[in-house]
């Protein structure tokens, strides 16, 4: 890309991506406009003033980041850093990932997601990247072999959780990728990337297209682990559910032709040890509040299994820090507040509104969804 073509695309996704008001509460849009403030002065290119000046109006119209990431099917600050770091490669630095993590201490897959999990025994996963609804499609077509489906838009965290719950399954030797390409994030190519590959010293999966594809969750060992596991089918692109079951069938019996004992697969144990991070388990309320502090986000899922809410702590770099669960949504509330887990008090009254409708959910059988914007 041309550097004037470079600058003008950069210019358009931020002066778009800021006027919308999930990209002013997004970890993502404000990482990117941090980057370029940083970057700006490394490129050496008097061309690049003008973004600078704008730069300052962009920032301005953001607001306290909510959520890391959505995922969303476009997403402007990573075709904005993308067209940078094209233009500019000499400029560039690592950037810090930001963009959604959840230990199970019950049973596989080991990482609690938006995830089907049909057959833990069988031997294929499949990702349907963006296309939320193609798991759902997928399933009713009742593949034979199908062990676990479900989406990954995002190149670090979504890639985190998959390598996680395959390598503690060995049941599962491929892996399928397919669906709609999260844009800028570019989960699918990464996975592919990351197959071919692996991680570089900073866990940047090596010639991955994406924004941010730090894995900051798993350990150079998980990958290699990975890697060897588990073969990566390229179907990005397909969102057709009876093309990818009838590949999970014909996978299913390559697996089933191939030599080995069946009781050497079975994933009663994990094959390595899994890095982690405390889970606290909250019952009651904490007697006494302190004061709070910058922390990080929260990414909030209910376990409908357990009635519980499950509470993941993350720093804004991406990393996990803790993991809560709870029945009751003032007692992980007052938790939150009281260990100065949380930023500011805004940040406190979403959690706090969000936490209530988590527990609503268990309690009147509605399908909770964590509102990001």
């Amino acid at each position: 890309m041309e550097k004037n073509d470079a600058i003008q695309k950069i210019r358009s996704e931020l002066e778009s991506g800021t006027l919308l008001a999930k990209c002013k509460k997004c970890g993502c849009m404000k990482d990117a406009l941090n980057d370029l403030a940083t970057l700006l002065p490394n490129s050496g290119e008097h061309k690049v003033q003008g973004l600078a000046q704008e730069l300052e109006v962009w920032i301005g119209r953001m607001e306290p980041a909510q959520y890391a990431c959505l995922g969303c099917a476009h997403c402007y600050p990573a075709v904005a850093a993308n067209a940078f770091e094209n233009a500019f490669p000499s400029a560039v630095q690592v950037p810090s990932p930001s963009c959604d993590f959840r230990l199970s201490t019950t049973g596989w897959p080991l990482v609690v997601g938006e995830y089907i999990v049909p057959d833990q025994t069988a031997p294929v996963a499949v990702s349907t990247l963006a296309s939320v609804e193609l798991a759902k499609r997928l399933v009713s077509h009742n593949p034979r072999g199908l062990a676990i489906v479900g989406k990954t838009e995002t190149e670090n965290i979504g890639i985190d959780k998959i390598v996680k719950n395959i390598i503690t399954n060995p049941s599962i030797k491929y892996l399928i990728v397919s669906g709609t390409e999260p844009r800028g994030h570019e989960s699918g190519k990464t996975l592919l990337a990351l197959a071919q590959f692996g991680i570089d010293d900073k866990g940047r999966v090596i010639a991955s297209p994406g924004k941010r594809p730090i894995l900051r969750n798993v350990s150079w060992e998980e990958v290699a682990i990975f890697r060897e596991q588990v073969q990566v089918i390229d179907m990005v692109g397909c969102s057709d559910p009876k093309m990818i079951g009838l590949e999970v069938e014909t996978l299913t019996n390559q697996a089933n032709a191939s030599p080995g004992c069946k009781e050497c697969a079975e994933p009663s144990s994990p094959p390595v040890l899994i890095s982690a991070v405390p889970t606290v388990t909250v019952t009651d309320e904490p007697k006494q509040v302190v004061k709070m502090d910058k922390a990080g986000y929260f990414v909030i899922v209910t376990l409908d299994e357990k009635k519980l809410i499950n509470v993941e702590h993350y720093a804004y770099d991406n990393t996990l820090l803790r993991i809560m669960e709870g029945s009751s949504a003032q007692a992980l509330y007052k938790t939150i507040i009281a260990n100065g887990w949380v930023t500011e008090l805004s940040h406190a009254a979403y959690l706090g509104k969000e936490l209530t409708k988590a527990e609503m959910s268990s309690q009147f059988g509605f399908k909770y969804v964590q509102d990001g914007a």
